[in-house]
């Protein structure tokens, strides 16, 4: 992991920030803001998902946000779901392979960031020979579901 990653984990506001640099605008990288001996970089910043779906956030209940590390040993995969609420996710190690119904399969590197799909079937593999950790933020609400087993 970078030096920058290891620091913003470290620091309490981690999971706001990734939620701001996240939850609008265009995807994009770079500089955020700095100031002396601090700086963010922007991971993403977009509006709709990684398939192109306009991002909505659940409205009933109290908000609710989840952090958590997803860990993938070599070759195991995810089962086949949905999000019910918005998710953005940041690899920290690995590679991540996604297979989306009807689309076809997407990889995401170690240190690449996206908003995944909330309508749209998939799962997740890791189909190398290291363990994938994957940084995992949902912004929900509470009842709120974040992963839906698809109906199958």
């Amino acid at each position: 992991m970078t030096e920058p990653i290891k620091c913003l984990l470290h620091k309490s506001n981690i999971v706001s920030r990734m939620i701001l640099l996240a939850s609008v605008g265009v995807l994009i990288a770079g500089p955020a803001w700095s100031y002396e001996g601090v700086s963010a970089e922007v991971l993403v910043k977009t509006g709709e998902t990684i398939v192109g779906e306009t991002i909505v956030y659940p409205e009933t209940g109290a908000p609710v946000v989840e952090v958590a590390v997803v860990t993938i040993a070599p070759g195991e995969k995810t089962i086949l779901h949905q999000h019910g609420v918005p998710m953005i996710a940041y690899i920290l190690e690995g590679e991540l392979s996604v297979y989306y119904e009807g689309i076809g399969v997407k990889i995401f590197k170690q240190g690449s960031s996206y908003v995944e799909t909330m309508h749209v079937d998939h799962f997740g593999e890791n189909a190398t020979d290291r363990v994938l950790k994957v940084l995992v933020v949902y912004a929900g609400a509470k009842g709120s579901e974040n992963v839906i087993p698809a109906s199958r």
